[in-house]
């Protein structure tokens, strides 16, 4: 059993305070509580609340990404959740346990999906290296620290694992083990083969308190999806979902994301000489000489073909002269409601700030179905007899 103390100490201003729990007989297992740092719209969120997290506070610094974690994560469903729109890099860890109601110790799952771009494979030689952004991979634990969660998980892109960011990743994974924290090897996960008709690689981290857990269950989970030509190392798999579950479904009335890029006649009639089923900029009749032999120009303007799984689903998700984003059969960029749901939203979950900002919250955001199959197995190793609940006021808050 353990007792929360002093639960009304003063919050900050702007967000509701929530009440925190007072005792928990020993007969009664709560849901296990999460945090969400560089919450985005909330994918990684949703999943987690699917998979049976209670979500008691979300950190995000843009404004229309906070936003719709408000009305779609928040609000919609009258959860508890102390949404910080705020500057990670300014703000106290114990002024997010405050409004959560939490204690040192007492979150069970501090997610985060630190912004990916300074690590980016698409960036050149050692451009990233230096970015700020980079930083912040380091002052998520920080919060680590001082909120003391009893598992860790962190998404990025695989750029991360690259030698011009091992000083970061060493970093981060030192301090993690210094706090007595196990951490896993980093794991490339494919979407597309947890039921996310998309092929979208992202490297998670997973760190568990070693005093407090064993974490017996496998990591990364097995796979549930496959090459339906192929059988699993564990027998069969479903096979993937392809793109074509998005574009197959009608929109709901009234939809505000149910709208894509206005183009020119130019670049309509470059659409309807890209052929279907995928295509490519040189069959659009739209490359320049000078891209003909350059790999990173082959698939501008290219169709997504609706036989396999989408390619990822980037920021510039809805604009068609960034990547292989033209709607199978039609001769326009796919709509925000489309890629949402190449992404596993629900229908009925609507991105806030318009087109761009939503192709933004879009490809940013962690699947909701790869975070659902993730954070049940994070539920499984919570779930062990071995697993302690006890929590205590911080001791790394001051001066944070």
């Amino acid at each position: 059993m353990f007792e929360l103390t002093d639960p009304h100490r003063d919050c900050p201003v702007g967000e509701e305070k929530i009440p925190a729990l007072s005792t928990v007989r020993e007969d009664y297992l709560p849901s296990p509580l999460c945090v969400d740092l560089f919450a985005g719209a909330g994918g990684f969120s949703l999943g987690a609340i699917e998979a049976g997290f209670e979500l008691r506070a979300a950190v995000e610094y843009s404004r229309h990404a906070a936003s719709t974690y408000r009305k779609q994560i928040r609000n919609k469903n009258g959860r508890r959740i102390a949404v910080f729109e705020n500057n990670i890099l300014e703000l106290n860890p114990c002024d997010v346990m405050d409004e959560a109601g939490l204690i040192e110790g007492r979150c069970d799952l501090l997610l985060g999906g630190p912004p990916c771009q300074g690590f980016s494979s698409h960036r050149l030689n050692d451009a990233g290296v230096d970015d700020p952004r980079n930083a912040l991979l380091l002052r998520y634990f920080s919060f680590v620290r001082a909120i003391r969660p009893k598992i860790f998980l962190v998404e990025n892109v695989p750029g991360l694992l690259h030698s011009k960011h091992a000083n970061y990743l060493n970093k981060f994974l030192g301090a993690a083990r210094e706090q007595d924290y196990e951490v896993f090897d980093p794991v490339i996960v494919n979407a597309q083969d947890y039921g996310v008709p998309q092929n979208r690689k992202r490297v998670f981290i997973l760190g568990y308190d070693s005093r407090r857990i064993d974490f017996k269950a496998e990591w990364p989970p097995r796979q549930s999806h496959g090459n339906p030509s192929k059988a699993g190392r564990f027998g069969p798999l479903l096979p993937w979902r392809t793109a074509a579950d998005a574009f197959a479904i009608l929109p709901l009335a009234d939809d505000a994301n149910d709208v894509h890029m206005t183009h020119g006649a130019e670049l309509v009639e470059a659409f309807k000489s890209t052929p279907l089923n995928g295509g490519s900029r040189a069959q659009s009749n739209r490359q320049l000489l000078c891209h003909q032999n350059h790999d990173g120009h082959r698939d501008v303007y290219g169709r997504i073909d609706p036989s396999k799984p989408s390619p990822t689903m980037t920021t510039a998700c809805i604009n068609p002269s960034k990547g292989r984003f033209v709607h199978p059969t039609e001769h326009h960029g796919i709509t925000a409601r489309q890629a949402a749901r190449l992404q596993t939203f629900p229908e009925d979950f609507v991105f806030e700030g318009g087109l761009m900002a939503a192709g933004v919250q879009i490809g940013n955001a962690v699947p909701v179905r790869l975070a659902h199959a993730l954070c049940d197995q994070v539920i499984r190793a919570l779930a062990s007899p071995d697993t302690t609940f006890a929590g205590r006021r911080s001791t790394h808050c001051v001066g944070t």
